[in-house]
């Protein structure tokens, strides 16, 4: 089954290259293309939509905004956005993962690594641009709300979820989380997915911002002890 993808951006020239990669790539189709943010929610109730690549700087409806709406909407449970932008360091990718974006990309993304992106969060991965995530991460603690004293829901968090929780705040994968602490990777997977349901995460992009907001990890901690 192939993995159904929404352009969302205001550029018609930026759609129709995308449009070019991903179309030719095996497993890959481009279902919709949208021109604002508002029109872009209207296709994901109106066609099964598995990713959207979204645009921050948007008329009508911005992408964060839209990326919010598409979270908060239970009928859109299934759909991942990937955040679009033309610098690495643009804040608003904050407010886009805090929004419910399961990552961002460069608008100068290589081909590969754009077919790559769309499959990794269309597995329910999140996606943070490598040369831009230490900066990101750094910026977003400062941006976030403090957090209240009382962590209600993290009482409901076993230790070993705790465990994975802080290794994926670090970045790992469910492959380096396994091999780390000895596990298969399908038991890795159970207990994020337990985790994500506790702390009422859409995916692992939102574990990754309560970890931060909730000081469980800060900028050049180094991997915890197994």
């Amino acid at each position: 089954m192939s993995i159904r993808v929404l352009l969302a951006d205001d550029q018609a020239l930026i759609r129709a290259g995308f449009k070019m990669i991903i179309d030719a790539e095996p497993g890959l189709e481009v279902v919709g293309e949208a021109a604002d943010g508002r029109e872009a929610v209207d296709l994901c109730h109106r066609s099964r939509v598995d990713v959207v690549l979204m645009d921050i700087r948007m008329p009508v409806l911005d992408g964060i905004e839209a990326t919010r709406r598409i979270g908060a909407d239970e009928r859109l449970a299934g759909v991942r956005v990937l955040v679009l932008t033309t610098f690495d360091n643009d804040d608003n990718v904050i407010y886009a993962l805090q929004a419910g974006a399961s990552g961002f990309l460069g608008k100068n993304v290589a081909p590969g690594d754009l077919v790559n992106a769309i499959r990794v969060v269309a597995g329910g991965e999140a996606l943070l641009s490598p040369r831009a995530t230490s900066g990101l991460i750094s910026r977003l603690i400062h941006h976030l709300q403090p957090p209240a004293r009382q962590l209600p829901k993290l009482d409901l968090v076993t230790g070993r979820e705790k465990e994975i929780l802080l290794l994926v705040a670090h970045g790992l994968s469910n492959d380096a989380i396994a091999e780390r602490l000895h596990l298969s990777p399908l038991t890795v997977k159970t207990h994020i997915n337990r985790t994500m349901m506790k702390l009422g995460a859409r995916d692992r992009a939102q574990l990754v911002v309560f970890a931060y907001q909730h000081h469980l990890v800060r900028p050049g901690d180094p991997l915890p002890d197994t």
